[in-house]
C-alpha cells in the first residue's frame, strides 16, 4: 500500500516512472502544505491554489528526472521549491510595477477607437461572416453578458471550449475589421 511508504521510499517509486499512485500520494500529503504556506506568504486562495500546482509539477520533474540527491528530505525539497516559486513571483510583480511606471499604462493599452470613425456597417459584414456558433457566442457574452458557465450550459458546450471560440471568434473580427494585433 503506498500510504505506509516513507518519503523516501516515495521519492524512489515515483523515480521509476512506473508508479502512478506513488505521484497521487505525493500530492495528498504535500499539496494541503503547500497551499497553506501560499495562504500565508501571497494571501490569496487562487494564488495559493495556482503556487501549488506550480510546486507540485516542478516536484514531480525533479523527482522523474532523480535530481533530489537526499530522498529522505522530501519535505524540506517541497518547502525550499515554494519559497523559490514565491520569490520569482514577488520579482516579476515588481518587474511589471517597474515597467508601468516607467513606461506609463497608458502605453499598454491600445488606444480607444473614437465612436464617430468607427464603421458599425463593417461590423455587421463581419458579424455575418462568423459561423453561427461563433457568432452566437459572442452575442451572447457582450450583448446579454452572459458568462462563460451559462453559454457552456446554454450551448452543451465545455466551459473551456467556449473560451476559445470567443477568443477565435474576436480574432476573426478584429481581423476583418482591420484591427488585428
Amino acid at each position: 500500500m503506498v500510504l505506509a511508504l516513507s518519503d523516501a521510499d516515495l521519492v524512489r517509486r515515483i523515480g521509476s516512472g512506473e508508479d502512478r499512485d506513488a505521484e497521487g500520494e505525493l500530492y495528498r500529503r504535500m499539496a494541503p502544505r503547500v497551499r497553506l504556506y501560499g495562504l500565508r506568504h501571497l494571501r490569496d486562495g487562487h494564488a495559493a491554489d495556482d503556487l501549488t500546482q506550480q510546486v507540485l509539477i516542478t516536484t514531480l520533474e525533479a523527482l522523474r528526472a532523480g535530481r533530489l540527491r537526499e530522498p529522505e528530505k522530501l519535505a524540506s525539497f517541497v518547502l525550499g521549491t515554494c519559497r523559490m516559486t514565491v520569490l520569482d513571483l514577488r520579482r516579476g510583480a515588481q518587474r511589471r510595477a517597474r515597467l508601468l511606471e516607467r513606461f506609463g499604462a497608458d502605453q499598454l493599452l491600445p488606444a480607444p477607437v473614437p465612436e464617430s470613425q468607427f464603421d458599425y456597417e463593417q461590423l455587421a459584414r463581419c458579424m455575418e461572416a462568423l459561423r453561427e456558433r461563433d457568432r452566437t457566442v459572442v452575442v451572447m457574452t457582450f450583448y446579454d453578458e452572459r458568462t462563460s458557465a451559462d453559454l457552456a450550459g446554454f450551448l452543451g458546450l465545455s466551459e473551456a471550449n467556449v473560451r476559445v471560440i470567443r477568443h477565435r471568434a474576436i480574432h476573426q473580427l478584429r481581423q476583418c475589421m482591420g484591427t488585428a494585433s
